[in-house]
């Protein structure tokens, strides 16, 4: 009877065990917030995705602004343009119109080769005046000709953006100025 008992209760054990094993193998590894980080790479200050607005409704806040005019807030949009020089900014399409991304303190670049790439940045969205000069080095950094450059001989308001923290689609070998590579 004892070892009836004993069998009994080795056999609801090993029962037992293996629906807990078929439980955690239908359980996903990671859920789908944690897919959508992984998803990024980051660049500068870190910061989380919520409460991000879409670069349309950020283009509807820069309607309503007055130059100097600021507002903290988190965007997604995509690259449009970028320094092909360092990386140390974007133009990102804000509706019909497109903001110009420079980057904390000079503190961090984004690839070279991310035109086109989703982003998520964390910083202050504002208007500006940009003068004649910046301008040119603007479009000297973008590639422009010296026709177009020399095209330039006015200051502009200008939908500007001071990001603290960028998040970029992820993709294969960004090239990222000061970051070293290294062999896998």
């Amino acid at each position: 009877m004892k070892q009836y008992i004993i069998g009994l209760f080795a056999v609801t054990l090993l029962i037992g065990c293996k629906e807990q094993k078929q439980e955690e193998e239908e359980m996903p590894a990671v859920n789908e917030e944690q897919v959508e980080e992984m998803a990024y790479m980051d660049y500068g200050a870190t910061f989380t995705n919520t409460d991000v607005i879409n670069a349309t409704e950020l283009g509807e806040m820069y309607k309503n602004m007055k130059v100097s005019d600021t507002t903290a807030v988190k965007v997604k949009g995509t690259i449009a343009d970028v320094c092909v020089k360092k990386g140390c900014w974007i133009k990102m399409p804000v509706g019909d119109e497109s903001a110009t991304v420079k980057f904390k303190d000079y503190g961090f670049f984004l690839p070279k080769n991310g035109k086109g790439k989703e982003v998520i940045l964390s910083g202050k969205a504002f208007k500006n005046i940009t003068p004649v000069d910046e301008l040119k080095h603007y479009a000297e950094d973008a590639g422009k000709t010296k026709e177009e450059i020399a095209a330039i001989t006015e200051d502009e308001v200008t939908l500007s953006f001071v990001a603290d923290g960028a998040m970029v689609e992820e993709f294969e070998n960004p090239d990222v100025e000061g970051v070293e590579k290294t062999e896998e």
